[in-house]
């Protein structure tokens, strides 16, 4: 049972640590959200290495 709660934890840790720095990068934190809860830690790496979301600029 520790470990199954050990897990979850971990798991919503690093959906918030891949949040927090899609954040701060301009990316899409939404999607990083649920690497971070599909991946787990393995997402944070890669989240460093994400892009900034495109905007468009409409203003004419």
């Amino acid at each position: 049972m520790p470990l199954i709660l050990l897990l979850f934890l971990a798991t919503l840790a690093s959906a918030y640590v891949c949040y927090t720095i899609a954040k701060e990068r301009r990316a899409d934190a939404r999607f990083w959200i649920w690497m971070g809860v599909l991946f787990g830690p393995l997402a944070i790496p890669f989240v460093f290495l994400s892009k900034p979301n495109k905007t468009r600029n409409n203003s004419h």
